[in-house]
């Protein structure tokens, strides 16, 4: 029954991933998959984290099933991070299986709710935003957005193909940390984005999956809360993969702004229709997690601390990796990678280099050369810096 089944294209992020891991050089850097790794090269532990845990230990809770849409206070926590105190009622939270689980939710949401058939992505974008629109019946088109010969922004060409889209056209949007090429619109550019997305009366699709890594976890929102201030509809997939280290806790958010109050009940009746359906209710650990980060005063300062020393080391390993660049006379464009923002970098190297990197230097980075910049520390920049200088100069 089985049998015409055929072998399934390797997912190009994992599969590196799998090939750093068999390996055995021992200077191998892995400079690929989105993972925070800290000044030892390892996956942390918050401090904030592992209190709240242990909070959570001493309570005894039972492992019972929570709501479909998940608990009450886990979605007012959400609205708060990513809306501020502007947060209202007319604004629909449910707890999601990750990031890419609000995502995915979002997608059936608009193809089964709102009989969307389409969705505008930026050109690039994360592989995954494809597989999981097309995977929900829809259609993915791009706009412009990275120019590679400038390490900038199309952003006239970006606006005009808005600007041209059918009204009610469904746009997916990166509010911080443009993932992957790490460039970001400016707030001057998000009000005006902002402005032709209201005239033409689009449905934004904002995926924030970086939150606290670009700026600050409020700066990192300004697209969220300037688009608050206006009359769209749109929907938020927000994730705590990152800024809680909580990868294996799948846990996230999509949020849903709607016109009136009773627009939002009737939207989060829709979503926890479509939840109950595949997986019936989320889990309930990270929640609880954050839940008790979010509530005690001092384990949230503890944890926006530790934050925010996470995104100051990303920065330093920026800047040190582009002055060695610029020290050794790389043609490479090194400005790129000390201005862009967040855990990713498109570095501008190309596949014949990336080649040599993995060949030669066993350092890995995904296609068509985005760096995952908190791979790098004091112990491997200088080497990581002396092989791309070899590979950009050769090549």
């Amino acid at each position: 029954m089985f049998n015409h089944i055929g072998r399934s294209a390797a997912d190009p992020i994992m599969s590196l991933m799998e090939a750093y891991l068999r390996d055995e050089n021992t200077q191998k850097v892995n400079l690929g998959i989105g993972l925070y790794y800290d000044q030892q090269g390892r996956i942390p532990l918050m401090q904030a984290v592992e209190a709240a845990e242990r909070q959570l230990l001493e309570q005894r809770r039972p492992h019972g099933y929570p709501p479909i849409e998940g608990s009450a206070l886990f979605a007012q926590q959400v609205q708060t991070l990513l809306f501020g105190e502007a947060a209202s009622a007319s604004i629909s939270t449910v707890q999601t299986v990750g990031g890419s689980g609000a995502l995915k939710l979002a997608a059936d949401f608009i193809h089964h709710y709102l009989s969307r058939h389409d969705i505008w992505v930026s050109d690039p974008t994360w592989a995954n935003h494809w597989a999981i629109f097309e995977g929900a019946g829809l259609k993915v088109h791009t706009y412009p957005y990275f120019d590679e010969a400038s390490g900038g922004l199309r952003f006239d060409a970006m606006l005009d193909t808005l600007d041209s889209l059918p009204e009610g056209s469904v746009v997916l949007l990166h509010p911080c940390c443009h993932n992957p090429t790490g460039t970001d619109l400016s707030p001057a550019q998000w009000r005006a984005t902002l402005e032709v997305v209201q005239r033409r009366r689009l449905l934004p699709l904002f995926d924030i999956a970086y939150q606290g890594f670009g700026d600050g976890l409020d700066e990192d929102c300004f697209a969220l809360r300037e688009a608050l201030k206006t009359d769209l509809e749109f929907l938020v997939a927000n994730s705590f993969s990152k800024n809680v280290a909580l990868y294996g806790q799948r846990l996230g958010g999509l949020s849903v702004r709607c016109a009136s109050p009773e627009s939002a009940n009737n939207v989060k009746g829709a979503l926890k229709t479509l939840i109950r359906r595949s997986y019936s209710c989320p889990p309930t650990h990270g929640s609880q997690i954050v839940e008790t980060l979010l509530a005690d005063a001092n384990l949230r300062q503890q944890w926006e601390s530790e934050l925010a020393g996470m995104r100051q080391r990303i920065k330093q390993m920026r800047q040190t990796l582009a002055n060695g660049l610029e020290q050794g006379g790389s043609p490479l464009d090194y400005r790129r990678i000390r201005d862009q923002k967040g855990m990713f970098s498109y570095t501008g190297l190309n596949p014949q280099q990336l080649e040599r990197l993995r060949q030669d230097y066993a350092i890995y980075l995904v296609a068509p050369g985005r760096m995952c910049l908190p791979g790098l520390n004091q112990n491997n920049v200088d080497y990581v810096t002396a092989a791309i200088l070899d590979v950009t100069r050769t090549a």
